[in-house]
């Protein structure tokens, strides 16, 4: 098991996204879903990166997480052993699919989510069109967006070169590994044509961590800010020398803002105050 452009780092030894022993599928719209379920205790929603992101590249968080959490650790549509389906993608559907593995599991009170990316902003959906069903949420690297910053077409000979192993072992799991490129160029072209902003960020009301990589380009510092800046209850930590996937980049930093946010009582989670660019005291 690797995630996408791993080299020769060391992963988990555990085989997040293909561990078929805790494995199993919901059904949700016109996709099965594919989810693993980990450890003991307050209930974690897990949701990775999209495009070639899968769940093994959170795999140290992850290690940690489980010692004192259950882990409910989602293929997202598209990716890993989730089929793609055929409907339009919207982070609504998204929402949809991981609210459709929490029934499954019969969890109906707020949960935890913590969320890398495209994981992030599916998070914030699911807390803006959803709040009774999510607890906090911690995000990495997803900020304020605006349509046309990421391209709307891929490269997808070029990328498979880049880390042709990953590819290789996805094509393995996938169940239509044969529509993995049709998936990219949709996943690019909604991704480009995403705005999002106040309309979103204002109905969150839930407590959120805001994690970046001080070197992000996907989400730079600058449009995190933003989003701390519109969440009601968030608190912000720049993670230093850091790019967008900070977690691997500076771990130590990393867990230890999640691991005190998890675990702080839900009560002492009060809002950090919002103080503008040279305001006036």
């Amino acid at each position: 098991m690797r995630y996408f452009m791993q080299g020769n780092a060391v992963g988990s030894t555990t085989p997040y996204g293909d561990n078929l022993t805790v494995g199993n599928y919901v059904e949700t719209g016109d996709a099965k879903i594919y989810y693993e379920i980990y450890g003991k205790g307050e209930p974690i929603l897990i949701l990775h990166g999209g495009g070639v992101g899968s769940p093994y590249e959170l795999g140290k968080i992850l290690d940690e997480l489980k010692e004192n959490h259950q882990l409910i650790v989602m293929s997202t549509r598209g990716h890993g052993r989730s089929e793609i389906g055929h409907s339009p993608l919207t982070y609504a559907q998204k929402a949809d699919d991981a609210l459709a593995v929490l029934d499954a599991l019969k969890i109906s009170a707020p949960v935890q989510i913590l969320g890398f990316s495209d994981g992030a902003y599916t998070a914030y959906e699911i807390a803006a069109l959803y709040p009774e069903r999510v607890e906090r949420i911690t995000a990495i690297g997803a900020g304020t967006l605006t349509a046309g910053y990421f391209p709307a077409t891929i490269d997808f000979a070029a990328l498979e070169q880049v880390d042709a192993e990953f590819f290789a072992a996805q094509k393995k799991i996938r169940p239509e590994p044969e529509r993995w490129q049709e998936f990219l160029n949709d996943y690019m072209k909604f991704w480009s044509e995403q705005n999002i902003g106040a309309e979103t960020f204002s109905k969150i009301k839930c407590p959120v961590l805001l994690i970046v990589g001080d070197e992000d380009d996907h989400a730079p510092v600058a449009t995190v800010l933003a989003a701390h800046q519109l969440i009601v209850n968030s608190r912000l930590c720049v993670i230093p020398k850091a790019w967008h996937t900070a977690f691997l980049d500076n771990f130590d930093v990393t867990w230890t803002a999640i691991n005190q946010f998890v675990n702080a009582p839900l009560k002492s989670l009060t809002p950090s105050k919002k103080i503008e660019f040279n305001s006036l005291r």
